[in-house]
């Protein structure tokens, strides 16, 4: 059984390499559709599987059309990770899309409008109070 701290910084490596394999590497017209990027790596404790994660920029066929060309081109990135980095035994990957950053951008979205209508409620509460003030005197 490895350590943690192996295994993190074996997957820092996976990370690294595999975004230079997508930069450079595949010549699938599918993966070069989408702006890709490789997001996180999850290597399971016996360095067998490794999940990668992948956030894809555009709409949504150009993203199923770009996972459609990760998919097929993981035995290719597989064997090239394994001349890349040497291990006993070259993790299997798993291409997985990554929408955290989109929901995130969603999240801040909604919160700024929520933000804008509670100065729009403000503002027009102060207005309120001043115009009854002035009736009052």
């Amino acid at each position: 059984m490895t350590t943690g701290r192996r295994v993190s910084r074996i997957a820092s490596l996976i990370k690294q390499e595999i975004s230079q394999i997508l930069l450079h590497g595949i010549k699938d017209n599918r993966v070069g559709i989408g702006m890709v990027s490789v997001t996180d790596v999850d290597v399971s404790g016996d360095l067998q599987h490794a999940k990668i994660f992948v956030s894809i920029y555009g709409s949504d066929q150009v993203r199923s059309e770009t996972m459609a060309g990760l998919r097929s081109a993981t035995g290719y990135v597989q064997s090239e990770l394994g001349h890349r980095i040497r291990l006993r035994r070259t993790p299997e990957i798993l291409f997985i899309e990554d929408r955290s950053l989109e929901r995130g951008t969603e999240i801040i979205s909604l919160l700024n409008k929520l933000s804008q209508k509670r100065q729009q409620k403000d503002t027009e509460d102060i207005t309120y109070q001043e115009s009854q003030e002035d009736i009052i005197e």
